[in-house]
């Protein structure tokens, strides 16, 4: 245990320095709007509003919300979007990418997709008792294809489209039991996966370009808590500084929501990813992003949720975070395994939303809206003042 501390304290020593240059250089640059960076997931929500196909209904209220960035599964959408919509068959990740829903939602204006994919024809996590050269060859391929696809299709829109996983530390691990460790077979499988995954989108950069249209690859890490305060190996410290992955997503649970009354938590846990990120030369901004934080409403108290939510944004954003994607439009967990979709009430779900289903919009909409619609609040703010005043 000494002796993890130790090489932890000389990797922060070492790359501490230019990632604290890195991070004085972004924020002394002028930001992007906040439309830009503060973005929310839409992901098998266990109820909807409209007749629009599922896919599109949420992106509508993202838009709505003032948001251009959206994060979406790629992976199996016909189950992940199943209301009013009539998926297609699908053979590979570039007919997804093709399907009448995605390309519908490819022509909104967001600016930023965040994309939640696995290769197809294997289980998403088969690499954890070993991946082969040629399952490696797969991986690059179909990720090749994707990226040559986006590349081509979007240029000069300005879009960025950033292929990603879903959280690595319980991907490694096969489960969600905290106690159980990444065994060496899955490290290694792991590190083998990503940068086949990697190459790909790298081989299609070189050859196509990027013109006004970007392609990036993350992996995402989630329990990096554990890591930092008690060197237990993860992705972050095992897997990581082994690739070649141009971002990193935090999925921020184990920091945002169990230690929502310290936000030091959450930064040091930013601080420790950025430092094991493996360097990448076309990158001179941070690379840690957050591709996942909430709190569920129905079991926390107004207050709990409203401190939490605040200060991570405050963190994220003074940090240096490119996006920092909230969890989510619409609920995607039952209270109790007795509700089916599309529940009606409020209390079927434990409350990850933006909109209940009930149709009323919960206190994060009023604080992410006013955070994106800083003029409409405003007016707003000027109208209420002028209407006391009469």
């Amino acid at each position: 245990m000494i002796d993890y501390f130790l090489s932890t304290f000389l990797v922060l020593i070492c790359i501490g320095s230019a990632q604290g240059k890195s991070a004085l250089e972004w924020r002394a640059r002028k930001k992007p709007p906040l439309r830009d960076i503060i973005g929310v997931a839409h992901v098998n929500g266990r109820y909807y509003l409209t007749d629009e196909d599922y896919l599109n209904e949420g992106a509508e209220q993202i838009l709505a919300l003032g948001s251009r960035v959206i994060k979406v599964w790629f992976h199996k959408p016909q189950e992940s979007y199943p209301f009013n919509s009539d998926w297609p068959r699908m053979g590979s990740l570039v007919e997804i990418a093709k399907s009448p829903y995605f390309a519908e939602l490819f022509d909104k204006p967001f600016t930023t997709y965040i994309l939640m994919c696995f290769s197809m024809g294997r289980p998403a996590a088969y690499w954890r008792k070993g991946i082969t050269e040629r399952q490696m060859a797969d991986e690059k391929s179909q990720f090749y294809e994707l990226t040559r696809y986006l590349l081509t299709t979007y240029k000069g829109t300005g879009k960025k489209f950033v292929l990603q996983h879903w959280e690595g530390d319980w991907l490694i691990r096969g489960g969600f039991d905290k106690k159980v460790d990444p065994e060496p077979t899955a490290i290694k499988g792991m590190i083998e996966w990503l940068n086949a995954r990697q190459a790909g989108v790298d081989k299609a950069r070189r050859e196509v370009g990027q013109n006004r249209v970007w392609v990036y690859h993350a992996a995402e890490v989630n329990r990096v808590v554990a890591t930092m305060k008690q060197g237990r190996p993860g992705l972050v410290n095992k897997v990581l500084p082994h690739t070649k992955v141009d971002l990193v997503s935090y999925s921020a649970w184990d920091s945002v929501t169990e230690h929502f009354e310290d936000p030091n938590v959450f930064r040091d846990a930013l601080d420790l990813i950025e430092a094991f990120m493996p360097p990448r030369e076309r990158f001179s901004d941070l690379r840690v992003y957050v591709g996942e934080f909430g709190m569920p409403e129905n079991q926390y108290p107004d207050e709990d949720i409203q401190k939490a939510i605040s200060s991570a944004v405050e963190t994220a954003l003074d940090w240096g975070c490119p996006w920092i994607v909230y969890w989510q439009v619409y609920c995607n967990e039952f209270s109790d395994k007795k509700f089916r979709a599309p529940v009606k009430s409020n209390d079927a779900v434990r409350g990850f939303w933006l909109i209940r289903p009930d149709g009323s919009r919960a206190w994060t909409w009023d604080y992410f809206y006013g955070l994106l619609n800083p003029a409409s609040e405003k007016l707003k703010l000027s109208s209420e003042q002028a209407s006391g005043r009469r």
